[in-house]
């Protein structure tokens, strides 16, 4: 086992230019502190945030290692370390501080420091374990686009060794997200009527969430024909292919008039619109663009602005791994693989929707 003083030699994607392409270089990262966790990355999912980290990175600032989505195994803990053991399988999701009041409250996706945590690049104290090498890590807690990652216990989840760490690692982020919006932070329950604005990889995990809590109807709106197929694979009642449709309109006459909640995943102003118009009084839209408000709005509607799903990862993915095992909730079905090397590609079919939710074989 690697002492903590020692600096490891890494593999990572680096962003160095706005809009890309990611470069795979080889780093000196900081082996772990004793709270921390050293984690051979298998895997890791690329999420749409990623994306647009890339395509929206100010240039003027230092190289970045992004990635929030990883999978590995476990190989060095710091003395701290109390819940996590070598050679461990685990899942990575989202970073948070664990001393405020919502973290001490069981709630880590509105700690008073999650931008920080998660967006910072640097630990909370400040300081960065690549920093040897001119990058900058620990996005997310993680920065999984690399062979190695730092973590904590507060954002690992340990999981059994028989399932293949490349199908669960979209857990971390984008599955749970979407997922978590109906089972936790809407909390659906059977007979309420649900629309979801996009289908990637949050919006199709959001479809198979409202079948097993038996939402109806269940409508999925995208301008993707093949990922509205999939939805109605995955538990939708009815989509729409959002070209030139009147959503309300349509959404009416398969309604008798509108929904109970609408997630608006797109982040299109126009869609948020429609969203608001086709709520039933004192319905619920739910929007991903950040933030943790909730507003009012006309007839006693609300807008919430959602984190993760409100999940607490450490309960949430052993609960969707349970019903993933039951055949209820086939995830797995979102996935294209793609080998590390090959990063840029994968990011390029995931904008042009081509792939739904890619995963990189970090081997």
């Amino acid at each position: 086992m690697k002492t903590f003083s020692e600096f490891l030699q890494i593999r990572a994607a680096v962003l160095r230019k706005r809009g890309g392409p990611l470069k795979i270089e080889s780093l000196q990262m900081e082996g772990p502190r004793e709270d921390e966790v050293l984690v051979r990355v298998a895997a890791s999912g690329i999420c749409r945030t990623d994306i647009e980290f890339v395509d929206d990175w100010d240039e003027s600032e230092a190289p970045v290692v992004l990635g929030h989505e990883g999978a590995g195994v476990v190989e060095a803990v710091g003395k701290k370390v109390k819940k996590i053991r070598a050679g461990d399988h685990v899942v990575l999701s989202c970073q948070s501080c664990g001393r405020c009041g919502p973290c001490r409250s069981g709630r880590p996706t509105a700690c008073t420091r999650f931008w920080e945590a998660n967006f910072g690049f640097a630990r909370l104290d400040g300081s960065n374990a690549l920093e040897r090498s001119g990058v900058r890590g620990h996005f997310f807690g993680q920065s999984s686009f690399a062979t190695h990652a730092l973590a904590t216990e507060r954002n690992l989840v340990k999981v059994a060794a028989d399932l293949p760490l490349e199908v669960l690692a979209p857990l971390g982020c984008g599955v749970q997200t979407g997922a978590g919006t109906v089972m936790n932070s809407l909390k659906v329950t059977a007979g309420s009527s649900i629309a979801i604005f996009g289908t990637g990889s949050v919006g199709l995990a959001a479809v198979m969430a409202a079948r097993i809590v038996g939402a109806d109807p269940v409508i999925a709106v995208d301008v993707k024909r093949k990922r509205l197929e999939l939805a109605l694979e995955f538990g939708a009642t009815h989509n729409i292919l959002n070209r030139r449709a009147n959503i309300p309109s349509r959404i009416a006459k398969m309604t008798g008039g509108g929904v109970d909640y609408v997630l608006e995943i797109t982040g299109s102003p126009e869609m948020y619109q429609v969203a608001v118009e086709i709520l039933n009084p004192h319905g619920i839209v739910a929007t991903f663009a950040g933030g943790s408000a909730t507003g009012a709005l006309p007839g006693g509607r609300k807008e919430i602005s959602i984190i993760q799903g409100d999940a607490v990862p450490q309960r949430f993915i052993p609960e969707l791994i349970k019903l993933y095992r039951e055949g209820r909730f086939p995830f797995d079905r979102l996935v294209k693989f793609y080998d590390f090397a090959a990063i840029n590609r994968a990011m390029a079919d995931s904008r042009k929707g081509r792939t739904v939710k890619p995963v990189l074989r970090m081997k």
